[in-house]
């Protein structure tokens, strides 16, 4: 006869969960449920994710961190996961949109983190469910302050969640089985097995996420997209990470620094270039200037310039992002353009 499993949130822990589900004894019969957030923080995100999505009989439900990679909400722990997934990124991402919120059996009502009390499963809110932040916030001003949901519950149907850390065993409540034990720090990956809701754990042995975080600091920066980024975002960005001590993240800020700074000074070769770009088209068209450079990418600073009106300012309200600058410098074919790589 074959069995559910919920199990709580694995965060990318898949050698434990594997290690898990094998104790167990779990066949390809049975339903394994995630609470969600099977993402972020561990090592092996990937490996889950692909699990999950090829196994039969198999459901996940849509966790907070799930919930940000589909929103584009990315935090530190999406950015990993994101360099992590490459190329199969955006399938993950169009996986998502197929993740339920809640699950039932005819044992229990399953959600990942919330529930208000006073509604039924189908009533409640996906940002309640999920967990998210602005979920958190709604039951905060509808629950007294140092209570739980889970204190409200008096239902006779019993709901298991994760979301929050309970410590190493399950925090049951009210008929309500809180059963996130913290795995990605270092703690238990749990299991409840229906329906005799007996507990099943395994003990992991190292906090992933404290080495993830250590670990991916250079590859998650050298992934993120600065030739799209505002020039003043790219100098807010390096300004926020100048607390960081660790050399070679302190020598790719300063190589970072160093080329955003050239990419301005680009700008005034850009200025130089239109004037005398602007004095040659209007000794080779005469008549036809203005039909002529209304064919070019640039020709509004052409204008202007014919004008004796274009200015550094004008090319910096326009030109705000490096890809913007780089972009009209190949076109005015200047030299010695700054690479982010060199």
């Amino acid at each position: 006869m074959s069995k559910t499993y919920i199990i709580g949130d694995i965060h990318g822990c898949y050698d434990e969960f594997i290690e898990l589900i094998n104790q167990i004894g779990i066949t390809d019969d049975d339903l394994v449920i995630s609470l969600g957030d099977i993402v972020d923080r561990g090592n092996k995100s990937l490996e889950l994710y692909q699990y999950f999505k090829n196994r039969k009989n198999a459901i996940v439900l849509m966790g907070n961190h799930e919930r940000k990679h589909l929103n584009g909400v990315l935090s530190y722990s999406q950015e990993i996961v994101k360099v992590q997934f490459g190329d199969e990124y955006e399938a993950f991402r169009e996986w998502l949109t197929t993740l339920p919120y809640y699950y039932e059996t005819p044992e229990a009502m399953i959600v990942h983190a919330f529930f208000e009390h006073d509604k039924r499963l189908h009533e409640q809110k996906e940002e309640v469910l999920a967990g998210t932040t602005s979920g958190s916030r709604y039951l905060e001003n509808k629950y007294e302050e140092g209570t739980y949901w889970s204190d409200y519950y008096s239902g006779k149907k019993p709901i298991i969640y994760g979301h929050h850390v309970v410590g190493d065993a399950p925090k049951i409540k009210n008929n309500t089985y809180g059963i996130d034990t913290g795995a990605c720090h270092g703690g238990k990956l749990t299991v409840i097995e229906l329906p005799s809701f007996q507990i099943h754990q395994v003990q992991v042995q190292t906090d992933h996420w404290k080495e993830q975080q250590s670990s991916w600091q250079i590859p998650v920066l050298e992934a993120k997209d600065w030739e799209q980024m505002k020039i003043d975002q790219v100098y807010r960005q390096l300004d926020k990470l100048s607390y960081k001590k660790e050399p070679e993240i302190q020598a790719f800020l300063a190589k970072q620094r160093t080329w955003i700074q050239h990419i301005e000074r680009v700008r005034k070769q850009i200025l130089t270039q239109l004037e005398n770009r602007t004095k040659e088209l209007m000794i080779q068209h005469g008549d036809r200037f203005n039909q002529e450079v209304a064919k070019l990418s640039y020709k509004s600073f052409v204008f202007k310039a014919k004008a004796g009106t274009l200015a550094l300012k004008d090319l910096e309200k326009t030109l705000h992002t490096p890809q913007k600058i780089l972009d009209l410098a190949y076109d005015l074919q200047l030299e010695n353009i700054p690479s982010r790589t060199t």
